[in-house]
């Protein structure tokens, strides 16, 4: 039988006896040992790490300690880098995955009115009107993950991702400082009647909006669900909305929706709300002249890589704050936007050039509205975010004994077209929007006296990224020409992003009115108004 070989002392080359071992000995043969093969591991990988330690290059034996561990802090350091690398590879396949998912459709992006348009995540439609209620798996621009849920701009956090379904929740939020002391007290209307205006002080949280949108059972099956409240309105019709749609994208070219939206009649209502100027705050024209949300179907697509559609047949002009008991049986509602982009094939998101282009990007819209209201179906005149058939003096067109005595309209027809054209370039941009107007057909006691009605009007806005992603000025004007007066207004206003990007903004705007003809709690002017007006917002998007 062999005998086993005895262990040695590597201190004094003797043997031990194995029952005898010296622990001590051992320990201390084990570290050495360890720190060995630290060495040598950090000898080969630095002959790999050729611009650390060229190939060529011999350790002698006596090497010192202190020569080893700046080696291995080399080697530490030259990880480091490899590490940031591999972050910044990883940053630009998400980026090329987003542009690869933009040319194909990319399934969606919404806007809460933002609502619905499903096949791209543009966050062009991130508002609350249609194309915000489409998002779809694997879609979001810029998305991050971090501990659980992953965020993406304007489609919130998403907390739930299964095989049938996923979920968002994106909250919509700003709180405003208004004055509106320096506005005169009262104003004379186009028929001699002296009316007061409500001048205001106060601080609001002025708007929250909860989103909750996603897809279920098929990605192309989208559902986008929101609660919406307007708190200067507290008591007034529809001051609180639940409401949203559910839409289907059959391929780019063609998809349907039905619930609540925006009827796409002016540019701001296509769905790029809240990516304004000012904060919810449109321009007096613009206003004036738009439509509001109602309940309908709906499609939209691209013609054409650069050519954009959406068509609704709705209800009525303005639903919210209007039972459908006091509807007519018909869908006399007819709205649809054609927008071209002619350079690049896209435009942004909204108003003004956050984003900074480098090439020239270009946008022509035209939008057509016609729509049979009567009294019962238009909202009451202090209602949230609705429209109101007015005259260019502010009068609801339905007041009783307008026209004159025993004279009351309860029945007309509203048809708007609007021209819209825009450039971005390098942080500047020059917008602009023209409108059209015609009011007939009244029915009701006396009308058979009243004519028609026209009015037209027109906006322009100027703005610049004096710093990029960081500050943006803007100015703009808008008026209304009408047989009964032509009020306009001017702006001039600064955009803090503190975090360089569209989720948190500081807004400063001032206002000059003059006989504005529109206006309501939710807005920073009331009817009448003339004068100036200031008010600054902080604001809430993710």
């Amino acid at each position: 039988m062999e005998h086993a070989q005895k262990p040695l002392d590597f201190k004094t080359g003797r043997s031990v006896a194995p029952d005898t071992p010296n622990r001590d000995h051992v320990r201390c043969t084990l570290h050495r040992m360890y720190f060995l093969l630290v060495c040598l591991w950090s000898f080969s990988i630095a002959s790999a790490q050729t611009d650390v330690v060229p190939q060529n290059q011999h350790t002698s034996a006596d090497q010192s300690t202190s020569d080893t561990l700046k080696l291995i802090d080399r080697l530490v350091e030259q990880n480091g880098k490899l590490e940031k690398q591999n972050r910044e590879l990883i940053d630009q396949i998400q980026s090329l995955r987003q542009a690869l998912a933009t040319k194909s459709g990319q399934a969606a992006a919404a806007p809460s009115q933002d609502v619905t348009t499903a096949t791209q995540t543009n966050v062009e439609n991130v508002s609350g009107d249609v194309q915000e209620g489409e998002v779809g798996p694997n879609t979001s621009p810029t998305e991050e993950s971090y501990k659980w849920g992953r965020y993406s701009p304007n489609l919130g956090f998403r907390v739930a991702d299964t095989e049938r379904g996923d979920l968002n929740i994106s909250i919509y939020t700003y709180a405003r400082y208004l004055n509106q002391l320096g506005l005169d007290a009262n104003y004379i209307d186009a028929f001699g009647n002296l009316k007061t205006v409500q001048r205001r002080q106060d601080f609001q949280l002025q708007k929250v909006q909860i989103k909750f949108l996603g897809w279920m059972l098929d990605p192309k099956l989208r559902y986008f669900l929101y609660a919406w409240s307007s708190n200067p309105s507290q008591w007034l019709p529809a001051q609180v909305v639940l409401a949203g749609n559910l839409n289907y994208m059959f391929n780019d070219r063609f998809s349907v929706g039905a619930g609540i939206r925006s009827l796409p009649g002016t540019r701001s209502v296509e769905g790029n709300f809240p990516f304004w100027l000012g904060v919810d705050s449109r321009m007096m024209a613009d206003e004036f002249f738009r439509p509001s949300y109602t309940s309908g179907v709906w499609a939209w697509g691209k013609l054409t890589k650069k050519l954009d559609y959406i068509a609704m047949v709705g209800n009525n002009l303005s639903t919210l704050g209007v039972s459908a008991a006091q509807l007519d049986n018909g869908f006399n509602t007819i709205s649809t936007s054609l927008v071209w982009k002619p350079t690049t094939g896209e435009f942004g998101p909204g108003f003004g050039d956050f984003e900074g282009h480098q090439k020239l990007a270009t946008r022509l819209g035209v939008h057509f509205t016609y729509s049979e209201e009567n009294k019962q179906s238009q909202p009451n005149s202090e209602s949230f975010e609705n429209t109101q058939l007015r005259l260019s003096d502010g009068t609801v067109i339905f007041a009783s004994n307008l026209f004159g005595p025993g004279i009351t309209i309860t029945d007309a027809t509203d048809k708007m077209t609007s021209f819209d054209a825009g450039l971005k370039y390098h942080g500047l941009a020059l917008e602009g929007e023209y409108y059209l107007r015609w009011l007939n057909h009244f029915r009701g006691p006396g009308t058979a006296s009243v004519p028609g009605l026209f009015d037209h009007g027109v906006q322009a806005q100027l703005s610049a990224m004096v710093i990029p992603k960081l500050l943006q000025i803007y100015s703009g004007g808008s008026t209304i020409i009408g047989q009964y007066g032509q009020p306009w207004d001017f702006r001039v206003g600064m955009n803090l992003h503190p975090f360089k990007n569209r989720v948190v903004r500081w807004n400063n705007e001032f206002l000059y009115l003059h006989r504005s003809a529109v206006g309501y709690t939710a807005l920073p002017y009331p009817v009448g108004g003339n004068g100036p007006v200031f008010h600054t917002s902080w604001e809430l998007a993710f």
